[in-house]
């Protein structure tokens, strides 16, 4: 990874960071767009990008049109939407790999809600007039489904499958809720803290579902494809 840390997010410095193979960069946010994450001590999550005078300030904020948006709210935004985005084509996969039904519905609850939270996510992201572009692109984080581990669901099926879908659900559902906890706390955009509450509501509701699930015995299964 590459570019400079960014010391705006206090509240979420124990909570998340990128890959830890990966050396940190010290450095200060630039104005051309977001700086990605570190993997310094302790873990940053990085701002979107701010007027020269806000920046290296956690309590700085950006007029949008739902509200004022500090550094905390977009870079949660835009760590949510990242998450997001690498969580949804592993649910996609479930229908395919096995025929429990059980199975089935939870990864059909908890991609709607993904689906909700993403949309929305996005939309307050145009609000606050933070760039498009996703800065966690090609990260690997804390409750992040990484490429090697799709390519590895999509190899298996039966217990395997479930066992190593529990696994990613639970570690993204998680870190999800802790990240949303510390949004709750510290953020300053109305819109933004109660989608951080809903994530919160949701989150720990598919996790006690999670862990039901997870301790039942697998039901029915679809014999793994042709290699």
């Amino acid at each position: 990874m590459r570019g400079p840390l960014a010391a705006l997010l206090a509240a979420l410095l124990l909570v998340t960071g990128c890959d830890a193979g990966t050396p940190p960069i010290t450095g200060t946010p630039t104005a051309t767009g977001p700086a990605p994450l570190s993997t310094g001590s302790p873990p940053a999550l990085a701002p979107a990008a701010s007027p020269p005078s806000a920046v290296g300030s956690p309590t700085a904020v950006l007029p949008g049109p739902t509200g004022h948006f500090s550094a905390t709210d977009i870079a949660w935004l835009q760590l949510s939407v990242a998450m997001a985005e690498r969580l949804l084509p592993m649910l996609d996969l479930v229908p395919d790999r096995t025929t429990d039904p059980a199975w089935r519905r939870l990864a059909i609850r908890i991609g709607t809600s993904e689906r909700t939270h993403l949309t929305r996510s996005r939309r307050l992201l145009a609000d606050s007039g933070a760039p498009v572009v996703n800065p966690h692109e090609g990260h690997d984080m804390p409750g992040m489904v990484t490429d090697a581990e799709l390519t590895a669901l999509r190899s298996v099926t039966g217990r395997t499958f479930h066992h190593l879908v529990a696994g990613h659900l639970r570690a993204h559902l998680t870190q999800s809720v802790r990240i949303a906890t510390a949004e709750r706390r510290v953020g300053t955009d109305p819109a933004t803290i109660a989608l951080a509450a809903a994530v919160v509501r949701a989150g720990t509701a598919d996790l006690a579902r999670l862990d039901h699930l997870d301790r039942s015995p697998t039901l029915t299964t679809v014999p793994a494809p042709p290699q």
